[in-house]
């Protein structure tokens, strides 16, 4: 299979720097995913999440043991519920 390509994300959030968190609150649904960080001033960021798929085909020969890659397709990606 194709060497895979790792990339790290980070992202921050300036508007929590000083803030006290008052809770943490992880809310699941059928349809919903979140976690939201609540601060004492009333204020919160809220990480609402969406679950989802991706998958890699490939059609490889195990023969020896190890994979030899026949055929790769392009990767196969859940469509988004965000407009």
């Amino acid at each position: 299979m194709a060497e895979d390509k790792v990339t790290r994300t980070v992202t921050r959030f300036p508007e929590a720097k000083g803030k006290t968190v008052e809770s943490v609150e992880v809310s699941i649904t059928a349809d919903h995913h979140s976690v939201n960080i609540n601060f004492n001033d009333n204020t919160a960021i809220v990480l609402s999440m969406e679950p989802s798929i991706n998958m890699f085909p490939y059609f490889g020969d195990w023969k020896t043991g190890q994979c030899e890659v026949l055929k790769e397709w392009e990767p196969i990606k859940s469509i988004s519920l965000r407009l």
